[in-house]
């Protein structure tokens, strides 16, 4: 299986939310897995944020961005090119879609070009919603994270 690890997935996973240890066995079993640039992004500003806001500990941050690093490391990364931003601009069928949430969607569209098996890999209801009527395949079966989550932006 192919995936696209969008980024309330990835940090679910690294903050041991409800789910991560699903979402972990679906990354580590993919054939490949794929992301956006946006979705490292937002994954170390979030990390960064919680150690900011006290949430974690620096010694847990630095853990954190270092597990990313080193999962990424092995990941196809997606940049953002003026293809991908041009379509996040569009309309998508379930709206309204936050900035970031296009993008993220966009480039799984853009992926699926090469990839046409590609998986979304997501626990953020809007990005799910929409890429299940874009004709992605969207796991795992979970919903957002709770209000009081390192992970809610």
């Amino acid at each position: 299986m192919n995936l696209y690890a969008e980024s309330s997935a990835i940090l679910r996973w690294l903050f041991n939310e409800e789910g991560g240890d699903e979402i972990l066995t679906l990354l580590r079993d993919a054939e490949r897995v794929l992301c956006s640039r946006l979705s490292l992004v937002e994954c170390r500003r979030v990390v960064r944020r919680a150690s900011l806001e006290r949430r974690i500990s620096e010694a847990e941050q630095q853990e954190v961005l270092s597990v990313l690093a080193q999962a990424a490391a092995r990941w196809a990364v997606l940049e953002i090119s003026p293809r991908v931003a041009e379509r996040a601009e569009a309309a998508f069928p379930v709206e309204p879609v936050r900035t970031l949430d296009a993008i993220h969607l966009s480039s799984a569209l853009a992926l699926r070009e090469a990839v046409a098996d590609l998986v979304v890999l997501s626990s953020d209801d809007r990005v799910r919603d929409n890429a299940g009527q874009l004709g992605f395949a969207v796991l795992p079966a979970i919903g957002e994270p709770p209000a009081n989550s390192p992970t809610k932006n």
